[in-house]
């Protein structure tokens, strides 16, 4: 494994794969999607990218097979991620990474940090486009960089 993770996270691709999500991918050691991929075809196009892929069932998703919330630690980090933010803050996660309101999101609440990638194809609220790299370091710092699709 190595020092620092470099995680690929977007969400509500809604049937949609912009060209430049392939070179956004790029490098990184794994890919999580947050929902709302509608189409199967589109994770099919994104595991040819290389890194493993992660996905969560989002409100718009068919796909019964795809799991409504995956827990992950990742170099120490307890990560949960969902489609839908939930109501409560988690006490048993350092970080939940959401999608559905399709606007980025960087805020600590109650000691668990709750990150949104944006949306990358109908953002909302005046936010572009956008998708984001996690990273985290062996001792476990995060790093979260918003990248706008426009």
């Amino acid at each position: 494994m190595p020092l620092t993770l470099r995680i690929f996270v977007l969400a509500d691709t809604h049937d949609k794969l912009p060209g430049k999500i392939e070179t956004l991918a790029a490098g990184a050691d794994e890919i999580w999607h947050l929902g709302d991929v509608c189409d199967p075809v589109i994770l099919q196009a994104m595991e040819s990218f290389g890194p493993p892929i992660t996905v969560v069932r989002g409100n718009c998703d068919g796909n019964l097979d795809w799991p409504l919330s995956v827990d992950l630690k990742r170099n120490g980090v307890r990560c949960r991620l969902v489609h839908i933010p939930p109501d409560a803050v988690p006490d048993d996660v350092d970080v939940v990474l959401h999608g559905h309101t399709h606007v980025p999101r960087n805020e600590r609440m109650a000691g668990v940090r709750f990150l949104n990638p944006g949306c990358v194809t109908r953002p909302n609220r005046g936010a572009p486009p956008s998708v984001a790299i996690l990273e985290i370091t062996a001792d476990g710092k995060l790093t979260w960089r918003l990248t706008t699709l426009r």
